[in-house]
């Protein structure tokens, strides 16, 4: 017996699915949490990146969603080490060193707790609710393996005050032949979930190598695409960089990967980030026909609803 996959979207707002995914009058937020929630049991929540959650609106995540939906909460930027404007901050948090662009600038470690406080406190009603999943811990391309990183890690650990840390890496070193096995035993030994990641291989830096491994109960996968053209385009969106839809032969390499994975944790989740739009295919797919719009897919459902039925097969 393998653990459940959970399949998901690693957001229900991103501007392709309000414009392609969701049905013409399906148009408030209320109204498009509720559909997600019915075709899906999980989703990251990713506007949490850009500002603190507002514990009325996490009160209201958890009422437009059903029993069971399990909802991971991606972290703030600051407490990940990215760089932050201050317009992002509540008022009384901006008095803080900035750089030259505005942004905030290497903050004493007591600023960087009392982020992460208020974070955790307005998640109170997710947690609550037994639906908060993990807290997703982004790191950024410039935090490598290095003792000082080892370090930040275990103490946001103590930050998140039991709540479940997710860790992606941005940076190769972090899975390089020297230091991969000492990565994952320090995330096993730390009570860390180890976040396996489907990326372009471009062999840069950015990039890691598609390691399926787990380091607790939780195995956890975020699909990126593999648009090695727009990765490290400088120019445009983010957007650009997940710009791909997975054809069936990519998503079907992942079943018995993500069934391995199920052997070694109690629950693995698959998470699409890939939030461009695509012409719909010749044949049509199945999974996207519903949520056609002018000739265009969401790409990020529908890989998500093509990989859950190659699960179900």
């Amino acid at each position: 017996m393998t653990a459940p996959i959970r399949v998901g979207v690693c957001s229900w707002a991103d501007e392709t699915l309000t414009k392609v995914w969701y049905p013409k009058g399906v148009s408030s937020g209320e109204e498009r949490l509720r559909y997600y929630a019915e075709r899906f049991d999980v989703v990251e929540a990713n506007s949490t990146y850009y500002r603190l959650p507002d514990p009325n609106l996490v009160e209201k995540w958890v009422e437009r969603t059903p029993p069971g939906f399990t909802m991971h909460v991606k972290a703030f930027g600051v407490m990940t080490r990215h760089p932050v404007k201050l317009d992002q901050l509540p008022t009384d948090l901006r008095d803080v060193p900035t750089d030259s662009r505005g942004r905030v600038d290497r903050p004493p470690r007591e600023y960087r707790a009392e982020v992460f406080r208020r974070f955790h406190e307005a998640l109170e009603p997710l947690r609550s609710a037994g639906k908060l999943g993990g807290i997703l811990m982004q790191f950024p391309s410039y935090v490598v393996y290095k003792p000082v990183s080892l370090e930040y890690l275990e103490w946001s650990r103590e930050q998140l005050a039991g709540d479940e840390m997710l860790v992606e890496f941005r940076h190769a070193s972090w899975l390089a032949e020297e230091n991969r096995a000492e990565t994952l035993r320090f995330l096993a030994d730390h009570g860390m979930t180890y976040v396996t990641v489907d990326a372009p291989q471009t062999g840069g830096k950015n990039v890691l190598p598609t390691v399926v491994a787990a380091t607790s109960d939780t195995g956890y996968v975020r699909f990126h695409g593999r648009n090695a053209e727009t990765w490290n385009k400088r120019t445009g969106s983010a957007a650009e960089r997940f710009d791909y839809l997975y054809s069936a032969g990519e998503l079907r390499e992942w079943v018995p990967r993500l069934h391995e994975l199920g052997g070694e944790a109690q629950t693995v989740y698959a998470m699409f980030n890939n939030n461009g739009r695509s012409a719909m295919p010749s044949p049509p797919l199945p999974e996207a026909v519903e949520n056609e719009r002018d000739g265009s897919v969401a790409q990020a459902p529908t890989n998500a609803q093509m990989l859950k039925r190659l699960l179900e097969k």
